[in-house]
């Protein structure tokens, strides 16, 4: 059974944040708030981790298109190729946000993705998943979790979520509601911005 945590995303307590780390670090999987929906994440350095979200998403690993939520913009050219100045001052004007950008990947790119040409890029507006991966060191990998509910589509409430999820995964943490829209995803793999879905972000801004 995973453990359930508060943790107030106007001022993230430091042992907390440490604790959800240390099971991050140790293989772990931890559902967790951002700035739209909740996310379901892992260490992305960790092999077995991210075949456990594979697995739980019914989806082959190499097939996944997950996300990598990153801790600022310094963080993104760790996994991404050269931008031109447009990209980056679009990415600068817009995050952190409710974006996911699909951006060219580069070589070091795990092992997992490496057959990828693009990759999702994420910089929620949440201070407890922003302060996790800053401590963590990297970005963890993240996919939306999903309601069978038709009608719901996306679990909002921490509790609801904690009794659906947890003998699936190893942490849940109680950041409080979260919403029900999804990020709005553009692809700016190309240059020129595509939107690929629309959510919570305005779209209109491109």
């Amino acid at each position: 059974m995973s453990q359930f945590i508060k943790i107030y995303p106007e001022n993230p307590n430091e042992a907390a944040i440490a604790k959800v780390v240390k099971v991050l670090k140790d293989g772990g999987l931890v559902i967790y708030p951002t700035d739209t929906v909740y996310g379901l994440g892992c260490d992305i350095t960790n092999t077995k981790a991210l075949e456990r979200i594979a697995k739980i998403k019914g989806i082959k690993l190499e097939k996944a298109n997950f996300s990598f939520i990153c801790h600022d913009l310094s963080n993104i050219s760790d996994y991404i190729r050269q931008i031109d100045t447009a990209t980056f001052k679009i990415l600068k004007r817009t995050l952190p946000g409710p974006y996911t950008f699909i951006l060219p990947g580069n070589n070091n790119l795990p092992k997992e993705f490496k057959k990828k040409k693009t990759v999702g890029i994420r910089v929620p507006n949440n201070a407890i998943v922003l302060e996790i991966v800053k401590l963590l060191g990297n970005p963890i990998v993240s996919t939306s979790i999903y309601d069978e509910d038709e009608v719901l589509e996306y679990s909002t409430d921490p509790e609801l979520i904690f009794e659906k999820w947890q003998n699936k995964v190893d942490l849940i943490i109680d950041g409080g509601y979260g919403d029900n829209q999804p990020s709005t995803i553009i692809d700016l793999s190309e240059g020129e911005p595509v939107v690929i879905r629309e959510g919570k972000g305005d779209s209109n801004i491109f």
